[in-house]
């Protein structure tokens, strides 16, 4: 990019730079270099909007989270309605199927990224633990509802599906799974407390 040209949202820019990276050549090859190279502009104009590298990672994930509010809030508003297993196998594919195992991966990879987000964080993984919090809230919505048994722990449960499911899509350089596939691994989870 040239220089002088103003970028509208510097922060989104290289955000979406650092994930496309982190997509297509995973968690190690994200370095500032990368992302600033992906995002066509000199390396200087991340640290002049973050810290540093780490900081730079830590607002990403940050950011990432505050996006699940929105697909929080439609899985929870359909509670009661469909298929609980389907709406979830939606979700989910829509979850680790975008940057969310990338993210996960890049989590494990940065010890420092990891005691940066701490703070936020005292247990559980950045945004895993997100996920099985919005899970956990929408299958106590469906025990509402009747339709989970009234005796099952959303939240056991909700773990059992993102570690199942996280499990099903990492390491997947090809396609990720089908809606279909990630719907039988779900079924087969809940079955004994579906009603």
């Amino acid at each position: 990019m040239p220089t002088g040209v103003a970028i509208r949202d510097v922060r989104e820019h290289l955000f979406a730079a650092a994930e496309r990276v982190l997509v297509r050549d995973g968690a190690a090859a994200l370095t500032s270099r990368a992302v600033t190279t992906e995002a066509g502009v000199a390396k200087g104009v991340l640290h002049r909007h973050f810290p540093d590298f780490d900081g730079f990672l830590a607002e990403l994930i940050r950011d990432r989270v505050a996006r699940l509010a929105v697909d929080a809030e439609a899985l929870h508003a359909g509670a009661g309605t469909g298929s609980v297993a389907g709406r979830l196998a939606a979700t989910l594919t829509g979850l680790f199927g975008s940057v969310a195992v990338g993210l996960v991966g890049l989590l494990i990879f940065r010890d420092d990224l990891r005691a940066r987000l701490r703070a936020d964080y005292p247990t559980g993984v950045p945004l895993l633990a997100d996920i099985v919090e919005m899970i956990a809230a929408y299958l106590e919505l469906e025990r509402a509802a009747g339709r989970v048994a009234a005796d099952a722990d959303p939240t056991l449960l909700a773990h059992t599906l993102i570690g199942s499911s996280h499990l099903l899509f990492a390491g997947r350089r090809d396609a990720p799974p089908a809606e279909a596939e990630v719907a039988e691994l779900i079924t087969s989870i809940l079955a004994p407390v579906l009603r």
